[in-house]
Order: structure tokens, then C-alpha cells, then sequence
């Protein structure tokens, strides 16, 4: 697909409001806001709404009258009655200008409303305030914006024909998620510029797994931001900010600290700092980058890291000492709202024992490729015992795998007793069983599958979060745990139902509704997973 090609599909997917106008690198986003555009700031864990550069900006007609929006592109915006566009003038400012006579009005965050018209000029807005630039400058602003997203729409993977404008949108949104990190010498692709700018470890590998396949060093440079800051025992964090890392609830303000040690584990120290983390699938990104990536070096360097990180769970997240590790807070689950955390803490949790029994197979499996044979036996040995612990989380009368909080069975029927297919080592009676679950209106069988939570859970929500809400995270997982545990033409059907759940929807939202298959209300648009994994699956269906 070429670059102008690509433009051109993601052009009706641009409505400034549930994707703004954006630029690679830049933390300046506009959005609608009524009759008017606001430009606003992209910041960790700052609301839209208490990052406002721009309050309100309207252009006018030469005859007065409003100049409403009338098209938007990657590159720019359009008001058609005025002759004006509005581009980027590299990631730091926008610039408004145009061969016509326009007139605008800019109302600052602060400081009083601003009249431009075009007889001075363009007018650039920045960080720093407005002031006015030649015409020509503005059109030079253009003509590299332009160029900016053409070099990033000629890597847009290629894909069926039914799924190209999806998937040009998708990698809009990738491209237009990406910011930099002050001090950190590397781009994050974050979750959204809209509501999580900063690099979530598990989003990172979700994100560098569509990324492979139209910019794999991008997609290293994922990697390497989420493995650069592991603690001396070899945790890695939940997030990397522009300020330092999330590793522990003493990263926390003090109010969110004080919240979130009452929340964690009863049996840790509640005076102690809570490790703060995301489910061990770095093995299995790691393992995605190659044959993409030849850098034998870095392979090394980040298999230790990975072979590290697995150490830390079974050394000091094994909070019973039973010998399989748990999850001592919500934040390290990724799916912080799920019921399985309404039990009291630690939760001893399916996903998290699938996850280490792939980590650990797949550390096994390197080891073997560099002839290491002592510690391919470890791996595959912990790997055993982990899997034979994972069968005793089988509840033959549920017809699920439970959870456990503190020791205590948890009733809740969710996604996480799906997940050990993701090992492709579970005998055959618990495959059947997690199929059964799969082909049960009443538990995971809805009309947009799969839910988070069964259906006939009195915890299930349409709307809640991982409280019933479809995500596509969870679906590729499913789908690859179906793949490895014998049924191809099943994780194929669920592959293919993934993604017409996102054309369905009209974009990578968060997470779904598993009735309508529409956006959950709730739920971030243009968000980066859901991106990534759409193109990771449509060019898996595609080949």
C-alpha cells in the first residue's frame, strides 16, 4: 500500500474527537469542542482537561461568517470557505494559514482572546504563545508534515482488501501515538495520547507485535524502553514516564500510595512499598521481534533481562510460598477491575500461571538454541511444576479454572480460566472444558465473543471495564492459545470475528460491548493494543 494510498483511506476516520489531529512525536493534539477546536497537551497522568494550550479556536469567512471544518487529513485540517489549513510546524507548534482571507479567533488557557487575520501572515501556536510567520513558511510547514506522514504510511503492512482502510487507520493510530520520552533517548508508542501517555509494559509488547511488521526497530525500541529499568532483583516496572518509572506504590503521590498499600496484599507488610508490575509475556514479545530484528547482541542482552524478570515472580511474588507465584495487586494483572480482585489478596490467578509456564518454555527453548543445556532443563523443569500446579486450579464441578484470593476460592467465572490454552500443553479434558465454556451462551457464547467475564456471572457488565467488555488483547491471546492447543480452524474464526469486530465498531477502541460490538462507553478511542493487534491479525489472516 503506498503512502498516499494509506492517507487517503484514514482521512473519513479522522473526526477530531474520537481521533484527534496529531503528529508523530508531538504531545500537541487538536480536538473538537463544539463549534470551535481546543488544543490540548498530551501528559502522564494529566487529564485533557487541566492541559489546555488553546481553549477555543474558530476561523471565519471573509464575509464573517464561521468557517466550519470541511475536511481533515493526516496532515492537515481544512475550513474551505476561508482558503485556510491548519498543519504542524514540527512536533513543538501548529501553524494556521493559507492562501485566502481568513480571520480566526484564539482564546488562550490563560490571557485574553487573540483576532488574527490573514493579511498579517500565518499564525503559529506554541507552547510558548502565538506569533505570526510569512505565508510561505506556513506552506513549507505543510509541504514536510505532508512528507512526515507519507514516510510513515508507506510502512502500512499489507493486508486483504477488505481489511486495508482498518488497517491504515490502525497504523494512523500507532504513528500518531508515538511521543518521546525527555531523557530517555527512545519513542513510546503509548496507549493514547488522549488518556495514557506513558510506556505500560504490557502495552508495550501488545504494540511491538504490530509494529514488527512495517517498522521492526520501532517496535525494539518498545522493547527496549520497557526492559531498561528493572529493579536490582530484576522486577520490570508497570510504567515508563516522562518523570521515572511506576515500580512500586512508593512511585505513587502520597494519597495514591496510602489507597493502594490499604488495597494490597494482607499478608505483606502494609508499611512496605507494593510491587508494582504487568503479566510475564516479555518472552513472549521478545520472541515475536525475531526474524525481524538481526541483532544478535541485543537478543542476548534481552533474554537475560526476560530470564531475570521470570526469576522475580517465582522468588518474590510467590506470596504463600505454594510454589506458584500470585499477583499482589490488581495493577500487575493488566486487568485491574476484573472480579477475581473483589477477593482479598494475593490472587492466585490461571492467566498468571499460563504466562509463566510460557515464559518459562520459551526461556527453555533459547537456552536450547544456545546449547545451554543446565539451564533449559531448569526452565522446563520449573515449567512442569508450574503446569501440574495450574491442573490443580481445575474445578471439575465449575467446569473452570479458579482463582484463589489469599487461599479462598473466588466464584467468579472470567476470561483468566480461558487463558491456560495460551501453555498448548493442557491435557485434552480441560481443553474440552474450556471449549465448552467458549460454546455457552451463557458463559462466553455472545454475540461479540469473547467477553471478559461469563455472562452468567452476577458480576457480568456490558460496559464495565473487565467486567464483561470484549478486548482485543484478550481475543489474540485466545486465538494463539486455540492455535497451540490443536484447533487452527477455531483460532481462525476467532481471529476473523476480532477483527470484524473492530470495522464493526469503526476503530481500535479500548474494549467493546460483547451484545451491540460497539464502543463501551467508558472506553479510549484510537487506543494503541487494539491497533497493533488488529494489524497482527490481519496480516496473520492475510498470508
Amino acid at each position: 500500500m503506498s503512502g498516499a494510498s494509506a492517507a487517503s483511506r484514514v482521512a473519513r476516520f479522522l473526526d477530531l474527537v474520537t481521533a484527534p489531529f496529531t503528529l508523530p512525536g508531538s504531545r500537541l493534539l487538536v480536538l473538537r469542542d463544539g463549534d470551535a477546536l481546543t488544543v490540548r497537551l498530551a501528559e502522564y497522568e494529566r487529564p485533557l482537561d487541566e492541559c489546555v494550550l488553546v481553549r477555543t479556536l474558530r476561523v471565519f469567512a471573509p464575509d464573517g461568517s464561521p468557517a466550519p471544518v470541511t475536511a481533515v487529513h493526516p496532515d492537515r485540517i481544512e475550513f474551505g470557505a476561508a482558503g485556510a489549513s491548519l498543519t504542524f510546524d514540527g512536533p513543538e507548534a501548529l501553524t494556521l494559514g493559507g492562501g485566502g482571507r481568513w480571520e480566526a479567533e484564539l482564546r488562550p488557557a490563560e490571557g485574553p482572546v487573540v483576532h488574527v487575520t490573514s493579511s498579517g501572515g500565518a499564525v503559529r501556536v506554541s507552547r510558548t504563545g502565538l506569533d505570526r510567520m510569512p505565508d510561505a513558511e506556513h506552506a513549507d510547514a505543510l509541504a514536510e508534515t505532508a512528507r512526515l506522514w507519507d514516510e510513515w504510511f508507506a510502512r502500512t503492512p499489507a493486508v486483504r482488501d477488505d481489511l486495508a482502510d482498518l488497517t491504515a487507520f490502525c497504523w494512523w493510530v500507532l504513528g500518531a501515538n508515538i511521543v518521546s520520552l525527555p531523557g530517555r533517548g527512545a519513542r513510546a508508542v503509548v496507549p493514547s495520547k488522549i488518556g495514557y501517555v506513558g510506556l505500560w509494559q504490557w502495552d508495550a509488547y501488545f504494540i511491538a507485535a504490530g509494529l514488527r511488521h512495517g517498522d521492526p526497530e520501532l517496535a525494539r525500541e518498545q522493547l527496549d524502553l520497557a526492559f531498561a529499568f528493572p529493579t536490582a532483583d530484576g522486577q520490570l516496572p508497570d510504567v515508563v514516564h516522562d518523570e521515572g518509572v511506576l515500580a512500586s506504590s512508593d512511585d505513587l503521590p502520597p494519597g495514591d500510595r496510602d489507597n493502594l498499600r490499604r488495597a494490597g496484599s494482607s499478608i505483606a507488610d502494609p508499611t512496605a512499598p507494593i510491587p508494582l508490575t504487568k503479566p510475564p509475556l516479555a518472552a513472549w514479545a521478545l520472541r515475536r521481534l525475531e526474524g525481524f530484528i538481526d541483532d544478535p547482541e541485543w537478543f542476548d542482552a534481552a533474554w537475560a533481562t526476560v530470564a531475570r524478570s521470570q526469576e522475580w515472580w517465582f522468588a518474590r511474588s510467590d506470596l504463600d510460598g505454594d510454589g506458584m507465584p500470585e499477583y499482589g495487586h490488581p495493577y500487575s494483572s493488566g486487568l485491574d477491575d476484573s472480579p477475581v480482585f473483589d477477593a482479598e489478596l494475593p490472587v492466585a490467578s490461571p492467566d498468571l500461571a499460563a504466562y509463566l509456564i510460557l515464559q518459562d518454555d520459551l526461556l527453555a527453548s533459547r537456552a536450547r538454541e544456545l546449547g545451554d543445556a543446565d539451564a533449559a532443563a531448569r526452565h522446563a523443569a520449573r515449567s512442569a511444576r508450574t503446569l501440574q500446579l495450574l491442573e490443580a486450579m481445575w474445578d471439575d464441578e465449575a467446569g473452570y479454572f479458579r482463582s484463589s484470593g489469599a487461599g479462598v476460592p473466588v466464584h467468579a467465572e472470567t476470561v483468566v480460566s480461558l487463558l491456560p490454552l495460551l501453555t498448548g500443553r493442557l491435557p485434552g479434558r480441560y481443553v474440552a472444558g474450556i471449549l465448552s465454556a467458549l460454546d455457552d451462551p451463557d458463559r462466553f457464547a455472545t454475540p461479540w465473543a469473547v467477553p471478559t467475564v461469563a455472562r452468567r456471572d452476577p458480576s457480568f457488565s456490558d460496559e464495565r471495564m473487565w467486567r464483561g467488555p470484549v478486548w482485543v488483547n484478550v481475543n489474540a491471546l485466545l486465538a494463539e492459545g486455540l492455535a497451540v492447543s490443536g484447533h487452527p480452524a477455531r483460532a481462525r474464526e476467532l481471529a476473523e470475528q476480532t477483527l470484524r469486530l473492530v470495522i464493526h465498531a469503526g476503530g481500535p477502541h479500548e474494549y467493546f460491548t460483547p451484545t451491540t460490538g460497539r464502543k463501551a462507553r467508558t472506553a479510549t478511542t484510537a487506543f494503541g493494543w487494539s491497533a497493533a493487534l488488529f494489524i497482527d491479525l490481519a496480516v496473520a489472516v492475510s498470508g
